[in-house]
């Protein structure tokens, strides 16, 4: 009899810390950015602790969210999309679909599920704009925006295959597009470097992606000190090689900013 309350009592507390990690598994995707956790290494920390919010994720998020706006505004109020690489864009929204394909499976929070519906539906709808709408697609100079985008799709998935957390569909997809927003940003610096004529919302609109990628730099910093096996190697790397891509445009954003001169890139 006491043999057979213990089995029951192990079983319960097996089926119980299966229950927590699937909860925990969860809160993985947690903010609808980069901020994946190291399953591995986050046995002791509770679920909630994985989901809790900061100012700089906050920062992220909201500044990634006014690139976004910045360049609908654009597309909306001017009905140009002069500046802008159609084959980034379509590179973010490889992105996002990739991305967030537990959308429909694992609700975080209402937040999260709201970021990830703007983010894939302002992805589609640019891409639409600029390849369909018979005003917008004329500004589109396809002749400048000649980076062959699809080159870099190949190694970061065959990457993320070699390298990722847990062999699984989800995973290798999620891992996939950590590597590819690394570098999606390449084609749009090198168009800018080729146009002489750089307006302002369009200056904004990748200032506001580059001030994105710095707030969660520093998420992740805060977040290594305030807690405990904060570890995760691909996201930082992926992170901080994209961040890295901006700094040669910043440079020359503030330039222009302090100086009150447009901004130009050197070709």
């Amino acid at each position: 009899m006491v043999l057979y309350f213990h089995a029951e009592k192990r079983k319960r507390t097996a089926e119980t810390n299966r229950v927590i990690e699937e909860r925990r598994s969860h809160t993985l995707r947690s903010t609808p950015d980069l901020d994946p956790v190291d399953r591995r290494n986050y046995s002791s920390v509770p679920a909630k602790r994985l989901s809790k919010m900061n100012i700089f994720r906050l920062a992220g998020d909201m500044t990634h969210l006014m690139s976004v706006l910045v360049l609908l505004l654009k597309i909306h109020t001017i009905k140009s999309c002069a500046g802008i690489s159609l084959k980034t864009q379509e590179l973010y929204t490889l992105v996002f679909v990739t991305r967030y394909l537990d959308i429909f499976t694992d609700f975080i929070s209402v937040y999260n599920t709201i970021m990830k519906l703007i983010f894939l539906g302002s992805s589609f709808s640019i891409v639409w704009y600029m390849r369909r709408h018979k005003i917008v697609r004329r500004s589109y100079d396809k002749n400048q925006d000649t980076f062959r985008h699809f080159f870099l799709v190949l190694p970061c998935l065959l990457l993320a295959l070699v390298i990722n957390e847990k062999f699984t569909f989800k995973e290798v997809m999620w891992t996939f597009s950590l590597y590819l927003e690394a570098v999606a940003i390449l084609p749009q610096l090198i168009l800018l470097q080729r146009t002489k004529n750089i307006d302002n919302l369009t200056g904004q609109y990748v200032f506001f992606l580059g001030a994105y990628r710095t707030f969660y730099i520093m998420n992740w910093i805060y977040r290594f000190f305030t807690e405990p096996h904060y570890v995760h190697w691909i996201t930082w790397i992926s992170g901080l090689l994209q961040t890295l891509l901006y700094a040669d445009f910043f440079y020359y954003y503030f330039n222009s900013w302090k100086n009150n001169v447009k901004l130009q890139l050197p070709s």
